[in-house]
């Protein structure tokens, strides 16, 4: 595991958790209704202060906690073009499917590119520490069991989904070099009749 890695995801966790003590709180605005004040942002007085995790420019998370609601958002690391792809496919199959993911927000924040809104409700229901969890490993999830079954050829053994944040960097390196060797031997058949 990369030596900056670890410390930037402990900090990711220990912030979320710190950030995840959300309280029910009605709207100060409408009567009898429950609304995330991170999202609806009519009473300043119940938005906390945003903190931003970054281990550089292409990776960071902002937390955005309310009284009664967090807004966590990701930006992956995308270092060209091909990255870029992955994660674009990446965020649009999950956002697809926000429904399944009770915590996942449709649309990103902008500068992000996939977004979480977590309320006092989802709190109530489930564990703290496996909602962080949660957070912190779905894009491990999705982008390397998904993602590399779709680019595998046929017939190759399936992805071991079991992977943990650390490994990201390598399976990302692992499925663009997978990829441009696809690509450079799909030129060559397309090429071999100009021979």
């Amino acid at each position: 595991m990369s030596q900056s890695l670890r410390p930037y995801l402990q900090c990711v966790r220990s912030s979320l958790t710190a950030a995840l003590s959300v309280s029910n709180f009605a709207s100060q605005t409408s009567e009898r209704h429950n609304v995330p004040e991170i999202e609806a942002a009519s009473s300043p007085e119940v938005l906390l202060n945003p903190l931003t995790v970054a281990r550089n420019e292409s990776e960071r998370v902002l937390i955005e906690p309310s009284v009664n609601s967090v807004r966590v958002s990701i930006r992956i690391k995308q270092a060209d073009e091909i990255e870029n792809i992955l994660v674009h496919k990446f965020t649009r199959f999950l956002t697809q499917r926000a429904e399944s993911f009770f915590i996942l927000r449709r649309k990103p924040v902008r500068g992000y590119d996939i977004s979480f809104l977590i309320t006092n409700f989802h709190t109530e229901a489930m564990l703290k520490h496996k909602l962080v969890d949660f957070i912190i490993q779905l894009c491990v999830f999705f982008l390397i069991g998904c993602l590399a079954v779709c680019l595998q050829p046929h017939g190759s053994p399936e992805t071991n989904q079991s992977h943990s944040m650390e490994e990201v960097d390598k399976e990302i390196s692992e499925m663009k070099l997978f990829l441009n060797a696809r690509a450079r031997f799909v030129a060559e058949s397309f090429l071999t009749p100009f021979d």
